[in-house]
């Protein structure tokens, strides 16, 4: 990985630092939202919410104009250090295409989200080459778990290397082979990396580790998209795949971790499941655009933080 590859990357949050939540794909309740940033402001931050992060416009929180506003003026507020998204749902590719990547550019932040909101990763790192963070939505339903907790603090404000163990209970940890790879940790959402194949938001598999995570998706159709993935050329030269949750996949033959395996396993290439990255009740955030080591043989994921020391 040569020097002119290195990612942008923001500065860590300290204590009084300004962070913005906001809504570029589905709907939110207020009350989730305030749980979410009663989190954060436990932790010394100044937490404002986007204009527009409790509209509703059919399928999505707000219409397409008004979510692309809050976050391009969130990313062009210099007061602001962190832009963290409130759920994801549907409707961040609608959005992506209107990123301002100069206000990117001029002044890295921390963006922060999943599930849907990996298209808004795949269009900063494709602009911009920010490194960003996989990890919880702030429209908390319930309390967030202290494992969770923890790794989103730490990904916050710390910036040191992320290892992430897998668990043996996870039902993906069956997908693990053997060996160890290293490169650029890229990916998220199985169905929006299937729905980047043929924008400009498609990532570059090229000496790269593929993080994979999904919901409530049957076997058939995450066979689907990753045979997509494969035709497209999304897994011509990975290094490694990294298998995070496929929460509440349950229930169909074959099953989604033999699917996986089936699909996976061929590529010849080190593979690690049970990961607790995604929507499972831990989730563990995680940079993407830093360079990552899978090892299968001891389980683990380390990843390069996604922050530069101030």
């Amino acid at each position: 990985m040569s020097d002119d590859s290195l990612p942008l990357k923001p500065t860590p949050l300290t204590p009084g630092d300004q962070v913005v939540l906001i809504s570029p794909a589905g709907p939110v309740s207020p009350e989730h939202v305030e749980r979410g940033a009663a989190l954060l402001r436990g932790w010394g931050l100044s937490v404002t919410v986007g204009a527009h992060a409790y509209d509703r416009d059919g399928l999505v929180a707000g219409t397409d104009r008004d979510r692309l506003a809050d976050l391009n003026t969130a990313l062009a507020d210099p007061a602001v250090r962190a832009v963290l998204c409130t759920r994801g749902g549907y409707g961040s590719q609608r959005i992506v295409g209107g990123i301002d990547t100069a206000a990117v550019v001029r002044d890295p932040k921390i963006v922060l989200g999943f599930s849907d909101i990996t298209a808004l990763h795949l269009a900063l790192w494709r602009g911009a080459r920010l490194a960003t963070l996989h990890g919880p939505a702030f429209a908390l339903r319930t309390e967030l778990d202290p494992v969770t907790v923890a790794a989103l603090r730490t990904a916050l404000f710390d910036p040191a290397p992320v290892r992430v163990a897998a668990d043996p209970a996870e039902s993906t940890a069956a997908v693990t082979t053997a060996g160890r790879a290293t490169g650029r940790l890229l990916g998220g959402n199985l169905a929006m990396l299937a729905a980047t194949i043929g924008t400009p938001d498609a990532p570059d598999p090229t000496g790269a580790v593929l993080l994979l995570e999904d919901v409530a998706e049957p076997a058939y159709k995450v066979d689907r998209m990753l045979l997509h993935l494969e035709r497209a050329g999304l897994f011509a030269g990975l290094a490694g795949v990294a298998v995070g949750q496929f929460t509440d996949c349950a229930g169909t033959d074959p099953s989604v971790p033999e699917v996986l395996a089936d699909r996976l396993h061929r590529l010849g290439v080190p593979v690690l499941g049970g990961l607790p990255i995604g929507h499972g009740a831990v989730r563990v955030t995680v940079p993407l655009g830093t360079r990552a080591v899978l090892d299968a043989d001891a389980g683990t994921l380390t990843a390069d933080p996604a922050l530069r020391r101030a």
